[in-house]
């Protein structure tokens, strides 16, 4: 039975630093963050492969986010600074059984149960 089990997340303010974690049942090619806030589609945030290949999907966020992965413990991170008030969302871990080939959820067959983040 595959899970994606996520922690971290939470409410901060406008500046602050959170961090995602996502443990994984076995090891995945590639795996990802996405997003989503109320009244929107889910969105990719960053996804990356094995190999440390990453696609950031979001501009607003390139600098600010870092998505890595420890490929011996199954577990992938995101950590997030200088958050802002449009990061306000529910975040997905997300995994897929061959390598990324995009940022599409349908790509994802796997999914976590979500963690809110909330920046005020």
């Amino acid at each position: 039975h595959v899970q994606l089990v996520e922690s971290g997340g939470g409410s901060v303010r406008a500046g602050g630093s959170l961090t995602h974690y996502c443990a994984a049942s076995r090891f995945f090619p590639c795996m990802g963050w996405f997003r989503q806030a109320p009244g929107n589609r889910r969105e990719a945030v960053a996804i990356m492969d094995r190999d440390g290949s990453t696609i950031y999907a979001i501009d607003s966020v390139k600098g600010r986010f870092t998505i890595s992965r420890n490929n011996a413990k199954d577990t992938l991170y995101l950590q997030m600074n200088n958050l802002k008030p449009e990061d306000t969302a529910m975040y997905y871990c997300a995994s897929a059984g061959a390598y990324c080939s995009g940022g599409r959820p349908g790509n994802f067959g796997y999914w976590g149960q979500g963690t809110q983040v909330t920046v005020s």
